[in-house]
């Protein structure tokens, strides 16, 4: 009711649009009752839910006037230049919608909440007199999102404690995580932290390094200023694993020593200085010979992570080409090697192809149905041959965490963790486990569920609410979600992007222009934080006028 009351009232903004004005103000209502069942407000934030709202516009926009409205008339979509300038009011008018619809659901929401709260809290019966600690490990979307969910939850329940444990005091948010190994965007922005984001909770900056399931402790291992090693023991009643996955280098030694990962902040980093750096030498060197290898850049691995760096690297290195006037554009490769027949296999074939052509024009070179055997400084060695190169960068391959193979806990032929459908582990009604972490079934399809961020974090709701139903001894939810779709920039402005409709059943494909302006609004709406939104924006307003930065922030001699 919320959602709808806040979307009727925004979509007097809609009524601008000259056209379908009737279809339009149906959908904003609609929308807004989607809106308001999908948010998980924060009292207050109403400057968030503004930016939040008004960058949903952008892909709403799109799939409304642009797509919905012409084939519900029975029209094809006007995808020219000329005919989207014709559709510049019905933006504006739908980020407008966006915006107020963000600022009325919250003010609407609080509302709610300070009428509602007394009889809540009087209707939440007391569990128990002992104070229960939940310790979560790690903090990526799984655990952040679990951490904020039983914030909520656990509300009205007293003597409940949430203990977050992480190595590292900020949600990294992967998505944009290429950008920043492109020199798009600043390394905090994209970075939220834990601590201001969960105020409830008590963080610990530390790595788990072993569990007491009898005992029913954790130790975690934290380092000191003297760099000796400090170890303490954090007691749990409720355990989440919630620790992600490592890189996985399938037993090459050589490929782990010397290939840059591509999982942490640090790692996008390294990156970047590493592409800056061997542009540095490569510009004192006269002989084409040597600069070839050193301008040679490999991506090991064809999927999203991949396909997403291999595009930023190749317009980071040739848009920097102008400040090094002594090397020439041909001796400059960008390569991604991959074992399957074609990239992108999460997407449909036809996007996949999209991709690798638009990439090709660019000038990344693919090697299909190949795979990396060895590294040694200079040179990567294929099951095809040998690529002269000085930098290779793993995305191939994922393994559990280090903690979950230690544990004798049943796991599945990948190494994760099996769960039941509340996401319970089998025999241990105390412990529990999401994410990349876990094998996660879907309760409704049978099928496992995909390492995404979308699906960890409704995860995390669902395991949120299982634990209340546990302490308050109340049935399991279990779980079920069916995929949104999915994103993948390809560079030079140009993305793919897969949505599916349950109502009609379907899939709707873009690429291109239009693709990326989704990616784009919708990942911005995702991030967490205001300051963090418009820091982003200011980070990619700034691209369109300037050159990327090439200063470097390690010195990596």
């Amino acid at each position: 009711m919320v959602g709808m009351v806040a979307g009727g009232a925004a979509s007097v903004m809609l009524l601008t649009v000259p056209d379908h004005r009737f279809l339009n103000f149906l959908f904003g209502i609609v929308i807004g009752a989607l809106f308001s069942v999908g948010l998980d407000p924060t009292g207050g934030a109403y400057v968030d839910n503004l930016m939040t709202g008004a960058a949903l516009g952008i892909p709403l926009w799109g799939l409304i006037s642009i797509i919905g409205i012409p084939l519900l008339s029975r029209q094809m979509p006007q995808w020219t230049s000329g005919e989207m300038r014709m559709h510049l009011p019905a933006l504006i008018a739908w980020v407008s919608y966006g915006a107020f619809l963000g600022l009325f659901i919250q003010g609407l929401t609080d509302i709610a909440e300070s009428t509602l709260e007394p009889e809540r809290a009087d209707a939440s019966p007391s569990t128990s007199r002992n104070e229960k600690q939940i310790v979560i490990l790690g903090g990526g979307f799984a655990g952040m999102r679990t951490a904020e969910c039983l914030e909520k939850e656990l509300q009205a329940i007293p003597l409940v404690r949430v203990t977050l444990v992480s190595d590292t005091n900020a949600l990294l948010f992967t998505p944009m995580l290429a950008e920043v190994a492109g020199s798009s965007l600043e390394p905090s922005h994209i970075s939220t932290p834990l601590r201001s984001s969960l105020p409830q909770t008590q963080f610990i900056r530390g790595l788990a390094i072993g569990v007491d399931l009898e005992a029913r402790n954790v130790l975690i291992a934290s380092g000191s200023e003297s760099g000796v090693e400090n170890q303490r023991s954090v007691p749990f009643d409720h355990l989440v694993f919630a620790l992600g996955s490592v890189s996985n280098h399938f037993g090459m030694l050589n490929v782990e020593k010397f290939a840059f990962n591509f999982k942490s902040l640090v790692d996008a980093i390294r990156i970047r200085n590493q592409v800056i750096d061997v542009f540095e030498r490569a510009d004192h060197e006269r002989e084409h010979s040597i600069r070839v290898p050193l301008l040679t850049f490999v991506i090991a691995g064809g999927g999203f992570a991949g396909v997403e760096l291999a595009g930023s690297i190749n317009d980071f290195a040739h848009g920097i080409l102008a400040d090094y006037p002594n090397l020439l554009s041909e001796e400059l490769s960008v390569v991604l090697v991959h074992s399957g027949h074609r990239i992108l296999p999460e997407l449909s074939e036809s996007l996949g192809n999209f991709a690798r052509l638009q990439m090709e024009v660019r000038g990344v070179k693919f090697r299909m149905n190949t795979r990396v055997t060895d590294v040694q400084p200079g040179v990567v060695t294929l099951s095809d041959g040998e690529i002269p190169c000085h930098t290779l960068i793993w995305t191939a391959g994922t393994a559990p965490h280090p903690l979950v193979k230690s544990l004798p806990l049943e796991k599945d032929k990948r190494g994760t963790i099996v769960v039941d459908d509340s996401l319970n582990l089998a025999g241990h009604a105390q412990l529990w486990a999401l994410g990349d972490c876990a094998a996660v079934v879907d309760s409704v399809s049978g099928k496992s569920c995909p390492p995404t961020a979308q699906f960890a974090r409704r995860e995390a709701e669902v395991l949120a609410r299982n634990i209340r139903a546990h302490l308050e001894n109340r049935p399991k939810e279990r779980f079920h979600f069916e995929s949104l779709g999915a994103l993948c920039v390809i560079g030079h402005q140009t993305a793919c992007a897969e949505l599916k409709v349950p109502l009609l059943r379907k899939s709707l494909r873009f690429s291109g222009l239009f693709a990326w302006l989704l990616w784009r609004g919708i990942y911005l709406s995702k991030l967490p934080g205001l300051e963090r939104k418009i820091r982003v924006l200011v980070d990619w307003t700034i691209e369109l006028f300037f050159p990327r930065d090439i200063v470097q922030t390690i010195d990596l001699r």
